[in-house]
Order: C-alpha cells, then structure tokens, then sequence
C-alpha cells in the first residue's frame, strides 16, 4: 500500500513537470469578451425528419482570469443569452470555471469552458447548429496535442446530465484528429454517448449508447490554386447504437460522406452530400435528448449546398450570412442564417 501511494505521488509530480517544461516564470491579469448574434431560419414544410424552426438570439460571454508561469491559467465567467422577441433580460445563462494548460503541443481544458474551443471541427452529423447556440459551454475536460504542421489529435469527456430525479445521466466521450501530408490528409471523428437512466425512475429506463465515427481522406488544394479554399474530401461514417433494454444488439447504420469547399474573396460554397442508411434509429423514442446530430441525416440520401458571403472575417470580428438549400426525400427545402461575432482578447489566438 505504501509502495502504491508513494508511485502515485511520483507519477504526478512527473506529469507536473513534463507539462512546466518551457514555462516562463511570471503572473498575468488576464480577460476575454465577446458577443454572438445568430438568426437562423429553418424552413422544412411536410419533412418527415426535420421540422421548421427559426432561433435567434444573442450570447453575452464575459471572462477574466489569471495567468501563471506563462503556461498556466484560469477563468471565470458567465455566458448569458438572450432570445430575440423575449421578455426576459436573460432566457439562458452558464457559469464558466475552467483552468486551461498552454505548453506546445499540448493544450488541456477541464472545468466549464466554450464548447467552440474543442468542437468547432465537427461537422453536422455530430452536432448541429442549436448546440453551439443553446449549449455553448462544455463540462468536463479536453485534451490536444498538435504539431507545427497542424496535425493534431485530441480526446475530450463532456458531462451533459447529472443524474437526478428528473434528469437522466449523460455525458460523451470523443476525439479527433487530422494528419496532413502535402496537398493529401487524413482525418477522423468520432464519439461515444452513454444516456443512462435518472434516479428512482417510476417506469424503468435502460441505458441507450449512441457512437458515430466519420473516417475521411481529402485533397487541399488552396496553395495551389488562386482560391482562398479549395478543398475535396470523401469519407465513410458508421454508427454504433444500443438499447440495452431492447434486446436487439447494436445497430450500425453506416454511409458515405463527401465534401467540397470552394471560397474566392470571402464568397464561398460549402457542400455536403450523405448516402447510405438513415442515421438516428432511435430518435422517435428519444429524439434530441439523446442525439445531439442534425436531424436530415435521419434520411438515406441528403444533400446541403451552404453558399455564404462573409463581409468582415479578421480575428476580432466576424459577420456571415449564409443561404442553404436541402436536398431530401426528394424535395428541395430552404434555410437563411445570419452570425455576427465579435470577440477581444489579450491572449493572442485561441485554440
């Protein structure tokens, strides 16, 4: 027992030091500020997988904080929003808390901090757009180690649902990466959704695991070309689905995914076609409560084409306004969003 206590000591003093290595040694006041104005309207008449919706709102997300060693930080804030239309000063607010490590080529999270920072790479089929407006922030921990060629690979745990009377345990465990070489890259993500059960629950609850993986290989031909972006990339996606109280072992509905972005002076084109089997095959049962995904990947075959102007894009402001067409059951469906952020710092970039 004693032999077992003083190798745990050790083994933390060593991830202490390897992760102070470089760090220089001085205290810093540290603050960040910002606003996210977003208007989305989803327009969808007679779909049987998504219905229509419009959200808009803002987002209010002060934070100070303190810096030490140069590597070390940590901050407190709040993350207030506001629904156009609404009587209420505040309709949704969040405590941030959160202690974030800097020493190339690790960053680490853990506490209550922007879910932006670790999963503004996903794409739709993951999380869709009213995650990041009415869930902004992450509970848990975040990992990532990226190199000077921006490969990068990293693992995150998000707690979504303190089990309760009323509410049932959740939480994801994910990761991603990308690996570039050349014009050539690989790249993946994926996630594991455990939806327990909630506390002394009247009628029983089984425990529903929700994964999705999406592998792809692309081509980046940006450098090469005169366009801002011009990128290609085709990937396979299969998900992994279980309701242990239904008895029929894990569904898989798998697919193929390809992409195309295409952007010359701030006006772009972002497309997206899915084919293969339905996504979400327990959404009647659970729906948005245990998948986070847009809900057009519940069809077999679906295409988004994204045309987009941005009219300011630098590191502190950034003003968007998007027109989407939807290909699905064989219908063609329309979607207008306009996102207005501006964000100051006195970090430098933040992951």
């Amino acid at each position: 027992m004693t032999r077992f206590y003083f190798t745990r000591i050790i083994f933390a003093h060593g991830l202490f030091f390897i992760f102070s290595i470089n760090c220089s040694f001085s205290q810093e006041f540290l603050w960040q500020a910002g606003t996210h104005s977003f208007f989305n309207n989803h327009e969808f008449p007679g779909s049987r997988v998504k219905s229509s919706q419009t959200m808009a709102g803002v987002h209010f997300a002060p934070q100070i904080g303190l810096g030490y060693e140069g590597c070390h930080r940590a901050f407190v804030g709040i993350d207030a929003m506001s629904e156009f239309g609404s009587e209420k000063a505040v309709d949704y607010y969040s405590l941030m808390a959160y202690y974030r490590f800097d020493n190339k080529p690790f960053t680490f999270y853990m506490g209550s901090f922007p879910r932006k920072t670790a999963l503004n790479r996903y794409p739709r089929m993951f999380f869709q757009d009213s995650v990041s407006n009415y869930r902004p922030l992450m509970n848990g921990m975040f990992l990532e180690c990226r190199s000077k060629k921006d490969d990068y690979f990293n693992v995150w745990l998000d707690w979504t649902g303190r089990q309760t009377e009323k509410t049932r345990e959740a939480f994801f465990i994910g990761w991603s990466g990308r690996y570039n070489k050349g014009i050539f890259y690989g790249e993946q993500f994926g996630y594991m959704f455990h939806f327990a059960s909630s506390l002394k629950p009247a009628i029983p609850e089984y425990v529903n695991d929700n994964g999705l993986i999406l592998t792809s290989i692309g081509i980046d031909f940006a450098d090469k070309t005169f366009l801002e972006k011009l990128d290609v990339n085709i990937g396979w996606s299969i998900g992994l689905e279980r309701d242990r109280g239904a008895g029929d072992g894990w569904q898989n509905p798998n697919g193929i995914v390809a992409e195309l972005k295409i952007e010359y002076k701030k006006v772009g084109l972002f497309n997206t076609l899915y084919s293969g089997q339905g996504q979400q095959v327990r959404y009647n049962q659970h729906n948005n409560r245990l998948y986070w995904g847009d809900q057009t990947y519940r069809a077999s075959k679906y295409n988004r084409a994204d045309l987009y102007i941005c009219f300011i894009k630098n590191s502190a402001v950034n003003v968007k306004l998007v027109y989407s067409l939807h290909f699905l059951e064989k219908k063609m469906f329309h979607e207008q969003a306009l996102y207005a952020t501006f964000d100051l710092n006195n970090i430098g970039k933040i992951l």
